[in-house]
């Protein structure tokens, strides 16, 4: 500013003393001289040759000064070499009249010849340098016009690059406030909150009006007004405060409403629209729509299924009606980036709040199937304590039974046949006591492991007749024994079970309806050997009883009805009878002993016959010594299985 009005001054003045000179000239008639003798004058010779000097010395100084700073200015700044020699030209031009100026400062007074002599040729060469010049600055003026053609290019870019910064920063703005409202929006798990969320801070973010929600009804007929923000009358622009259901409907058939769920971008709305009217409550400033996906749990089952009927809401946006401004390109993104956050929100919302429902549902199962895992637990109790009392009751007599016969037994002097019968009733109560403690371990769940032991053979074989005698006589049955002498006295195996599928096997016989004669037969198994040559082959079969360490026993009886003959004829074996128990308790007895078992049936389909073979563990020094059971218990090796 005051280098101008420097400029200014000087300017004036230069033309002030022009006028004055060209006044005086027209005032005289014609150029009178200078009267420069004159004392008196302002312009005496004497001041005009001092104001001279000084006046040369001072563009010397002036003209000396400028190279300087042209010189630092160049080693400063990276000047194209094209403008080097421009650069040069000027520095040794103005040195020339620098130097010009100050010899011509020493010739105001007397002088050395020499003085002349420089200036002569300092004035030359100052000719010519400045003609060199003249012609440099032909060529340069194109380029320095075209580098202020650069000049302007640059501007406008930078102007350009400007705008585009403008518009990356409100990017970057518009990010930032979706980032804001997306955090905001997704601190809540509840529906309800999550909507009153958006629109409390989406109007502070971008000064709405009003904000509010339309979601449909039940059976799709109507758009209704759910949620709502409105603004306290005493302040549009602090406190807003939202409300709830506000009692507003629109049918669904709306133009703006059908219009806003078939696009996906945000709608502009007209004053006179229903939604916008009712929205802003009056006059309603610009406003803009966009439809709200209401997500559902079925839809993220398995993928999105090819055709999903998409339940929206709309969110309706007001801006004040003072504001004379539009809706932005920026702020319509947000609104739109809001509603998918809203979308998400919501429907992770729903998938939560289904899950929390479910949760109950499988923590209610859960009460009831522990409900019912203890009364479960009290009915098995119950059950153990009713069969822990059954078997106490049914051991405490057969016990009293067992108690008893040791002293029946202790004179020793009964006959044979009532000590057999004696020993039969023995073995009965042991195996009834068996029987319970085998029904027992099976409702606990475990099973003994099987013991074999030395017993008399011969022993068993007794009190299983004496047993069958008299269930025999006591059903209407007759009654006879074959038993081979050349059966081996001692032997190892589980007396019980053989004891047990004798009775069985009598069971079997006696469920017949026709009465008659049963005999009971025990021989030893020759192999191919049959009934009707049991007497010749005595002999053979003790050779062959001696040549191995095992031997297999028969047991069987037969049924004679009356009027037919008793007689064993073969058979072929058949298979299990569900409805005879006896049968199937037989069966399981001798698959567990590794037996053979035979059944026979007459011609009207009654069992005539059955037998079971079964292989015991033979010692010949037990077989030689003949016989003193010692009532050692021990676990032998599994026999090998025979061919049935």
């Amino acid at each position: 500013m005051l280098k101008t009005l420097l400029v200014q001054w000087l300017v004036f003045f230069f033309f002030f003393l022009i006028g004055s000179v060209v006044t005086a000239a027209e005032d005289d008639g014609s150029l009178s001289l200078c009267n420069c003798d004159d004392e008196d004058s302002l312009f005496s010779y004497e001041t005009i040759l001092n104001s001279q000097k000084v006046g040369d010395f001072l563009i010397a100084i002036a003209y000396f000064s400028i190279p300087i700073e042209l010189v630092y200015f160049v080693s400063r700044t990276n000047v194209p070499s094209p403008y080097n020699w421009v650069v040069c030209e000027f520095i040794a031009f103005i040195v020339l009249c620098g130097m010009t100026h100050l010899l011509a400062g020493f010739t105001y007074g007397p002088h050395w010849p020499w003085v002349m002599t420089a200036v002569t040729v300092f004035k030359m060469l100052t000719g010519i340098v400045s003609f060199l010049t003249a012609l440099s600055l032909v060529t340069l003026l194109p380029l320095l016009l075209k580098a202020k053609v650069r000049e302007f290019m640059l501007s406008k870019k930078t102007r350009e690059l400007d705008r585009e910064v403008g518009i990356i920063m409100k990017q970057t703005e518009t990010s930032l406030h979706v980032r804001m409202l997306t955090t905001k929006i997704r601190t809540s798990l509840d529906r309800h909150t999550i909507l009153y969320t958006t629109l409390v801070e989406l109007s502070k973010t971008l000064g709405l009006k009003n904000c509010a929600v339309w979601i449909p009804n039940e059976i799709k007929t109507e758009m209704n007004l759910t949620h709502e923000l409105r603004p306290r009358i005493d302040d549009e622009n602090e406190n807003e405060h939202f409300g709830g259901y506000a009692g507003f409907s629109i049918p669904i058939s709306e133009s703006d409403v059908v219009r806003i769920k078939r696009s996906e971008e945000v709608n502009m709305l007209s004053p006179g629209s229903v939604l916008a009217s009712v929205t802003s409550r009056g006059k309603s400033g610009p406003t803009v729509g966009i439809r709200v996906p209401m997500l559902r749990v079925c839809n993220f089952k398995g993928g999105t299924p090819e055709a999903i009927h998409m339940c929206y809401a709309i969110l309706v946006c007001v801006l004040p009606l003072r504001q004379p401004q539009a809706w932005t390109y920026q702020e319509l993104e947000i609104v739109k980036v809001v509603a998918d956050q809203v979308a998400v929100a919501i429907s992770h919302a729903v998938i939560l709040e289904e899950s929390q429902l479910m949760r109950e549902k499988l923590a209610e199962q859960n009460r009831a199937l522990q409900v019912a895992r203890e009364n479960a637990l009290r009915a098995n109790q119950a059950k153990a304590a009713f069969e822990q009392m059954m078997s106490d009751a049914m051991r405490r007599p057969v016990r009293s039974i067992l108690g008893l016969l040791p002293l029946i037994l202790q004179d020793g002097k009964l006959p044979e046949n009532q000590t057999v019968i004696v020993d039969a009733m023995r073995r009965t109560s042991e195996l009834l006591v068996q029987l319970v403690n085998n029904a027992g371990d099976i409702n606990n769940g475990t099973i003994r492991a099987a013991e074999t032991h030395y017993f008399s053979l011969h022993s068993v074989v007794k009190e299983s007749a004496c047993v069958a005698r008299c269930l025999c006589m006591a059903n209407g049955f007759g009654f006879s024994a074959e038993v081979y002498r050349a059966l081996p006295d001692y032997v190892v195996g589980d007396d019980r079970k053989v004891f047990q599928a004798i009775l069985h096997m009598l069971g079997v016989i006696m469920n017949r309806k026709i009465k008659g004669n049963v005999t009971f037969w025990v021989f030893p198994e020759s192999g191919n050997s049959e009934v009707s040559e049991r007497k010749d082959i005595q002999e053979a079969v003790w050779r062959h009883c001696y040549s191995k360490e095992y031997m297999e026993v028969r047991f069987g009886f037969e049924v004679a009805a009356e009027g037919e003959e008793s007689s064993s004829s073969s058979g072929s074996n058949l298979e299990e009878e569900e409805e005879n128990p006896s049968l199937n308790a037989c069966q399981n007895i001798v698959k567990y002993m590794q037996g053979n078992i035979r059944v026979v049936e007459d011609g009207l389909g009654l069992v005539k016959s059955v037998s079971v073979v079964f292989r015991f563990q033979l010692r010949r020094s037990m077989m030689s010594r003949g016989g003193g059971y010692s009532g050692e218990t021990f676990r032998t090796s599994t026999p090998p299985s025979t061919s049935h």
